[in-house]
């Protein structure tokens, strides 16, 4: 059987994003993040962090840095029952032009692949006009987290206008749960 999943960004969606996001003493989740989380497993979707890393391809921390944080993310979360599947991340920048990057659904092809996830089920949930671009490119469902602009309709090339804003987690998954099922 398929399985409905949520792709999930994760700087300014599930973690405070400071500005290239790597070391252990920045890490803090978002208001909103557990509960949602648990909401959306209980109505058994399944989870996949899909995030982009320039921050390694430019120099301003390594691979190590990377696998610490998201190794200390994933264990915060298990230790809340959330459990994430697995984590694909480009550590490409703009200008190198590769399909993985978002809002290229390089990343979501191979999580797609790897779970045997039921795109026609599935969403996803970030904060940035690339994770509604790479939604848009791989045919899902697209749900934006943003505190600062809950409410508001943001003006993109990605069609970000027709996509619904909240201003955490939480809220996000609430409206989810009232989408119906395809």
């Amino acid at each position: 059987m398929s399985k409905a999943f949520i792709f999930l960004d994760r700087d300014g969606t599930l973690v405070r994003d400071p500005g290239y996001v790597h070391r252990l003493e920045d890490y803090a989740l978002l208001d909103g993040v557990v509960e949602g989380l648990q909401l959306l497993r209980d109505a058994g979707y399944r989870f996949a962090i899909l995030t982009n890393q320039s921050g390694i391809g430019r120099g301003h921390f390594g691979e190590s840095d990377f696998t610490r944080f998201q190794g200390h993310l994933v264990r915060d979360l298990g230790s809340q029952d959330i459990k994430i599947e697995g984590t694909f991340h480009c550590p490409h920048g703009p200008e190198d032009g590769c399909s993985c990057r978002k809002p290229s659904a390089g990343l979501l092809r191979k999580a797609q692949a790897e779970f045997g996830a039921d795109l026609s089920r599935s969403w996803m949930l970030g904060d940035s006009e690339a994770d509604v671009g790479m939604a848009r490119s791989g045919g899902i469902g697209m749900v934006r987290v943003n505190a600062k602009l809950s409410g508001r309709t943001p003006a993109d090339g990605f069609g970000a206008s027709e996509v619904p804003i909240f201003p955490d987690l939480l809220e996000a998954a609430r409206y989810i749960l009232t989408q119906p099922a395809d």
